[in-house]
């Protein structure tokens, strides 16, 4: 009991000396004569016939009363709830009846009782989609273009890597070293882009740390690192694998989301051109899935298992961004994505380093990682943006 006391006396008296800082006016007297720090966020756009929602945040210090808004330069009647004073992280629904235009672009202000302005911008008009039959069809179409199709087709370069020699499989380790790097470079570029339209009170670089070195640690705590495999070398490769479709799926899990809520607000015309680029990019994941078992037989199950693994988040991906996307959803996935395979390539250096031993750094792995990087590169300018 005592020790329990030394340890919660600090915790009592840090919450006194807070209380006292609240409640005894200090912060108001500070706070006097100076102007209130407005900050609002748009989290989404919602749009049905006739009619704009919007969901915002408050992502500022101070509570924020917005008075009017604009819809293309003229003021517009709407409706707010549940009140039009946002308290700090609080969040609102405006309604706006108005008739946008399918395809046109349309900018909407608000206006806050201080005269401060937030702007958002609808780059292309289209209607949101609703969770029916079609809604989720459609996206599972896109996933299953861009996400299990594509790795489902890398697979079968399994028997082609089982008639490698023992130095090639270390090239193609390497090679599936380097796909990798680059998605976590990729995943955390855009983790980061998707921070800075985070509301400011959830500090979305604290979000893209926490997410990453999360996933990370999750998946180092629990991959079975560790564990004594020299009995049987083939389990461990096998496991491997399957971190490896774990990690790919993650980073695909984020790539769905932003794929789905990309479509929903008519950002991205799904042409043959887009969806052959994505199955181009993502056939080299399923490559590197079978590659720490190339010199085993795994079963047509644990092939079917690892590809859905990695294949099916791209599917539920599309769900969320197309229904529920949000820039603080989005930068969560990306984080994670990015943690989890940053985790994978630390496990498949090991793996190469205990096969390889001193060599591992040769002239042949080293450009199998490059070539690795040079792949992805080259397949993602095949995706457009």
């Amino acid at each position: 009991m005592k020790r329990w006391g030394w340890f919660l006396l600090p915790l009592a008296l840090l919450a006194l000396l807070s209380l006292v800082v609240v409640k005894g006016g200090t912060l108001s007297r500070l706070a006097r004569g100076l102007p209130p720090v407005e900050e609002l966020t748009v989290d989404r756009v919602r749009l049905t016939p006739g009619h704009i929602t919007l969901d915002i945040v408050n992502g500022g210090p101070d509570p924020v009363t917005v008075a009017q808004v604009m819809v293309d330069e003229a003021f517009w009647t709407h409706t707010m709830t549940p009140e039009r004073t946002v308290p700090r992280l609080g969040r609102a629904q405006i309604e706006i009846p108005y008739p946008w235009v399918e395809g046109e672009p349309h900018h909407i202000k608000l206006l806050t009782a201080t005269g401060i302005t937030f702007d958002h911008e609808i780059a292309v008009a289209t209607e949101t989609p609703k969770a029916d039959s079609g809604y989720f069809l459609t996206f599972s179409l896109i996933g299953l273009y861009v996400g299990v199709l594509p790795v489902a087709i890398g697979l079968l370069w399994l028997p082609f890597l089982k008639r490698l020699d023992r130095r090639w499989i270390h090239f193609a380790l390497a090679l599936t070293a380097g796909l990798l790097v680059f998605l976590a470079v990729e995943a955390l570029h855009e983790a980061l882009e998707l921070a800075d339209r985070v509301a400011g009170a959830f500090q979305g670089t604290g979000l893209v740390a926490l997410g990453a070195f999360g996933a990370w640690l999750t998946l180092q705590a629990f991959s079975g690192i560790g564990k004594s495999d020299t009995n049987n070398p083939g389990a461990a490769r096998l496991r491997l694998a399957f971190l490896i479709a774990l990690g790919i799926g993650l980073h695909n899990l984020g790539e769905g989301l932003a794929i789905g809520a990309a479509y929903a607000q008519g950002a991205v015309t799904l042409g043959s051109f887009l969806i052959v680029g994505f199955m181009i990019h993502n056939t080299t994941e399923g490559l590197g899935i079978v590659a720490p078992i190339a010199q085993d037989s795994p079963s047509l199950r644990n092939l079917a298992l690892a590809g859905l693994l990695a294949g099916a988040p791209t599917i539920v991906g599309a769900w969320l961004g197309g229904l529920a996307y949000s820039p603080l959803l989005g930068t969560v996935c990306m984080a994670v994505g990015a943690g989890a395979i940053l985790q994978v390539v630390g496990v498949l250096y090991k793996a190469v380093a205990q096969e390889a031993g001193e060599s591992v750094w040769s002239p042949l792995n080293a450009v199998g990682v490059a070539a690795g990087l040079v792949i992805m590169y080259g397949t993602g300018l095949l995706v457009a943006q």
